[in-house]
């Protein structure tokens, strides 16, 4: 293991210069899940929510969350994303929907942070859209699968 770059040599933090990076396609892929009681995604896979289409309005917070990422984490950069996909799949056998991001850019660091800020805004606006009918849900295991690109190449969970 490495030391933390976000901090200079007196300990203050700061924004790493990846000025003289050479530009690499870098990606990365994360998951993550919220249960829930069985009517409330009964409700969700049949289109019965009052407030519409909970995937497709969760996709797109996924999505906007990605490019935005530097607004909410404070030394992330600024990247142009050439690419974010989010898979949502609903499980009934543990009244699951388990959501997956991949995420694209070529660039001089990596976009582990955006694809794992779309993950936790996705499940978190499912959460919003449906707390009215089960304030019980739980968002869990939201974690890095895989990333590649730059110097230190590809790295996957082995577990």
């Amino acid at each position: 293991m490495t030391e933390f770059t976000h901090f200079n040599a007196a300990g203050e933090a700061h924004m790493v210069n990846v000025g003289d990076k050479p530009q690499t396609k870098r990606k990365a892929v994360t998951e993550g899940s919220i249960s829930m009681h069985a009517e409330t995604l009964k409700m969700i896979l049949q289109g019965t929510h009052k407030k519409g289409d909970v995937l497709g309005v969760a996709r797109i917070a996924g999505i906007m969350a990605a490019k935005r990422a530097p607004d909410l984490i404070p030394l992330c950069h600024p990247l142009s994303l050439t690419k974010v996909e989010i898979d949502l799949s609903p499980q009934e056998s543990d009244n699951t929907i388990r959501c997956r991001c991949h995420v694209e850019t070529i660039g001089q660091t990596g976009v582990e942070i955006e694809a794992l800020c779309a993950t936790q805004i996705t499940l978190l606006t499912i959460y919003d859209m449906c707390k009215a009918v089960d304030r019980g849900m739980t968002i869990s295991n939201v974690r890095l699968l895989e990333k590649s690109g730059g110097k230190s190449g590809v790295w996957e969970r082995l577990d």
